[in-house]
């Protein structure tokens, strides 16, 4: 299985994931043309997308979810209440295929395991993909991490996850207080401190291919995300270097 960030952060959010059989998009928050053109850049086509699941409304998931699904025909997947909240933003999409959170389902060589999030929505989702004994986790906007979740992730191999603010930046920084609230509440988004912790909890597993996504340009830095990593993998026999997701362009595409 390989996986590639096509691009993270507030302006706009999808994640590409690869069997010899064929790939899925977890989110859709560009527009179609812009993410053909980002699969392109990792030698990937449209043509090969078999579905869309959605992790939750907010419009940097979901932008270009109806527009792909019209013109490359694509089943898109999400909960009811998820429907119900994005159904105006998707416009007429090729298929509905509903999930239940916390039940798993399949999609040609994927077996897909959707969790629930902390997060200021309808009712968002994590997930959990597995093919061919491989495990990739997606964990992104969450205001906090529980035990299900860290057990979920615990047994990946592959995992993308939230670190979207430092808190001193967020404090000093120019958003108004009500904003600055709902980022460090437990409905908002993840500081590099919660990701690092997280880590250092997943480092006994078989983690071995860490992506760092959502990370804010206004209340972050690449470097504090680094530096907070490497600071909770302290002691520990060995840090796993992660890939930081950019905004603007496609990373690499990674095998788990």
């Amino acid at each position: 299985m390989k996986f590639c960030v096509l691009g993270s952060g507030s302006r706009g959010n999808s994640t590409y994931v690869e069997t010899e059989g064929g790939g899925i998009l977890i989110d859709a928050g560009f527009s179609g043309k812009e993410i053909a053109k980002r699969l392109a850049i990792i030698g990937r086509s449209p043509d090969r997308l078999q579905a869309i699941l959605v992790t939750h409304e907010h419009n940097d998931h979901i932008a270009g979810a109806g527009v792909l699904s019209r013109r490359y025909h694509l089943p898109v997947y999400a909960n009811s209440a998820t429907f119900a909240a994005s159904e105006k933003k998707l416009g007429k999409v090729f298929k509905f295929r509903e999930f239940s959170t916390g039940a798993g389902f399949r999609i040609a060589d994927f077996a897909i395991h959707p969790f629930a999030v902390s997060h200021d929505t309808a009712d968002p989702v994590g997930f959990v993909i597995q093919s061919g004994g491989r495990s990739l986790g997606y964990c992104t906007d969450t205001g906090k991490l529980t035990k299900l979740m860290e057990h979920l992730l615990g047994r990946c191999h592959g995992l993308v996850l939230e670190a979207n603010h430092d808190p001193e930046m967020l404090q000093a920084g120019p958003y108004p207080l009500p904003l600055k609230q709902r980022i460090r509440s437990n409905m908002g988004h993840l500081a590099n401190g919660d990701a690092a912790s997280l880590v250092r909890r997943l480092g006994d597993g078989p983690l071995q291919a860490l992506v760092l996504a959502h990370l804010s340009e206004t209340n972050n830095h690449p470097d504090l995300v680094v530096q907070a990593i490497r600071h909770g993998c302290k002691g520990m026999r060995q840090c796993l270097e992660p890939v930081l997701a950019e905004q603007s362009a496609p990373g690499p595409l990674l095998s788990v």
